[in-house]
């Protein structure tokens, strides 16, 4: 199974919206491997956002992300990647729709609530750099009711 890496960003812990979203990755049927609360450092975050870098909101992205913990989680499932993308919606909330946690929960782009790894291998990399230690490994035994 494909794994992702899933993280509510301090203004989603400060909303009291880590359950929820918790919730909706769990009513979708994707098992959870790994969940952390943390207040990343400045050195994690400019590994993580890397590739913004060069970015002229890099700066303010950094200080948001510093402003209060986050929460961490890896998920698995089939097609969890994509899928995950799709239930966060858009990057931003305004183009997101109607029942995806951005378009259900958040307006600015600034302030989006959370983050989904956009591919697998990124996946990987994330997840390697927020778990360094780890994730769970175990078998649910309700597996053939969610998948063929």
């Amino acid at each position: 199974m494909e794994r992702t890496y899933i993280m509510v960003k301090p203004d989603g812990v400060e909303r009291g919206l880590v359950g929820e979203i918790i919730k909706r990755f769990e009513q979708r049927g994707f098992q959870l491997l790994a969940l952390q609360l943390l207040t990343p450092t400045k050195e994690l975050l400019e590994q993580h956002y890397g590739d913004l870098a060069g970015k002229a909101f890099f700066p303010g992205l950094i200080k948001y992300m510093l402003s209060g913990p986050v929460v961490g989680m890896v998920w698995a499932g089939k097609q969890v990647v994509k899928t995950g993308r799709v239930m966060l919606g858009a990057t931003n909330p305004l183009d997101s729709a109607p029942g995806t946690i951005r378009g259900d929960f958040c307006i600015d782009v600034g302030k989006n609530l959370c983050h989904g790894s956009d591919s697998v291998e990124n996946a990987e990399k994330e997840i390697a750099l927020w778990f360094p230690n780890g994730v769970a490994s175990y078998t649910r035994h309700i597996e053939s009711l969610i998948y063929e």
